[in-house]
């Protein structure tokens, strides 16, 4: 919740997940989310479009980077599992999660310990930064 908002309206909201049931059933109606039979926990984390309905989507990613972020630096792992803008994806999740209208679910954030470690890499290409002007 430190990442940074505009206007600081912190739209977002996140559900943690223990629950094997409710983890399985997140990993059903996900097409990408098999791994959440196995994940001892999941964050999913909401948008609020009542307190932002304009930037809450750059707003929940961001403290969603954060939270990535701080699961490494814990040793642990995690997968972004994308559910907005997808409809589908979203009326499923919030099937399952009984999330209010106006709170959308952008993604589901499996935690657990990894599975494999690989080799830091970087996928920088300078064909992607331009300088001053494009």
């Amino acid at each position: 919740m430190a990442a940074p908002s505009a206007s600081n309206l912190k739209p977002w909201h996140f559900i943690v997940v223990t629950k094997r049931q409710i983890l399985d059933n997140l990993g059903k109606v996900h097409p990408y989310g098999k791994m959440l039979s196995k994940a001892p926990l999941c964050i999913v984390v909401c948008g609020d479009t009542k307190i932002s309905s304009a930037f809450w989507v750059q707003d929940c990613s961001v403290a969603s980077e954060n939270l990535l972020l701080t699961v490494t630096a814990l040793g642990l792992g995690a997968v972004w599992l994308g559910v907005y803008p997808r409809e589908e994806r979203v009326n499923d999740v919030r099937k399952v999660l009984n999330t209010p209208e106006n709170i959308i679910p952008l993604n589901i954030i499996s935690v657990g310990h990894p599975a494999e470690q690989k080799e830091p890499r970087t996928q920088y290409d300078e064909l992607r930064v331009h300088c001053e002007r494009w």
